[in-house]
């Protein structure tokens, strides 16, 4: 799995972005604007209807889906948001907190130990490889679809430079190992040309 020094550059890069956007902006969490986060939200609320089911945002950032998914599904049972970076962390807390069915925890989500909910969801928090780990995001797909009792659905960059923080996949690549965790998978690219996400089912 990733180390725990692969993780630098994704805290200098966020607080980079913080200190030169401002907290308030979308590109704090490295999208260009509101809308192509929220075109993404609208794909993983897809997944299914989560109205009194419970979901785990992992790298959730400001924690920004919640209430995005609060508008389409009222009856969202429990939320559970992890962000390791402090400054997104505390942000979530200020903006989301004090709603009753939401829950944040500071901290890794591939290191640390999840809560198993139904479903699991991941906007955006896949795109960083490991140098270390060439099977990276096939471990992380398995520990998150093995913590999702209904499903698993995240996104993924399908088109970014050889080198940089981010890192692109080849979308058959991940629906072949997906495809060996279930017989059920959706695959999606038709909101965005840089972008897919997946669906995998219980």
């Amino acid at each position: 799995m990733k180390s725990f020094f692969d993780t630098i550059p994704i805290f200098h890069y966020h607080r980079a972005m913080i200190a030169h956007y401002g907290s308030e902006s979308s590109y704090a969490l490295g999208w260009r604007d509101v809308e192509s986060q929220q075109m993404r939200f609208k794909v993983l609320a897809g997944v299914g209807d989560l109205n009194n089911h419970s979901v785990l945002d992992v790298g959730c950032g400001y924690g920004d889906l919640l209430p995005y998914l609060l508008e389409r599904y009222p009856n969202l049972s429990h939320y559970h948001g992890i962000e390791q970076i402090p400054e997104l962390y505390d942000e979530a807390l200020k903006r989301h907190g004090h709603l009753p069915i939401a829950e944040f925890t500071s901290g890794n989500f591939i290191t640390r130990d999840l809560p198993v909910v139904d479903y699991v969801l991941a906007s955006g928090s896949l795109n960083y490889g490991s140098d270390d780990d060439p099977d990276f995001i096939f471990n992380i797909i398995s520990k998150l679809f093995a913590n999702s009792k209904v499903a698993v659905a995240f996104n993924l960059l399908r088109q970014m430079p050889v080198k940089g923080l981010l890192v692109a996949y080849e979308p058959e690549t991940i629906l072949t190992y997906c495809k060996t965790l279930s017989n059920r998978v959706v695959f999606i690219d038709d909101y965005a040309e840089e972008d897919f996400t997946v669906y995998v089912y219980r």
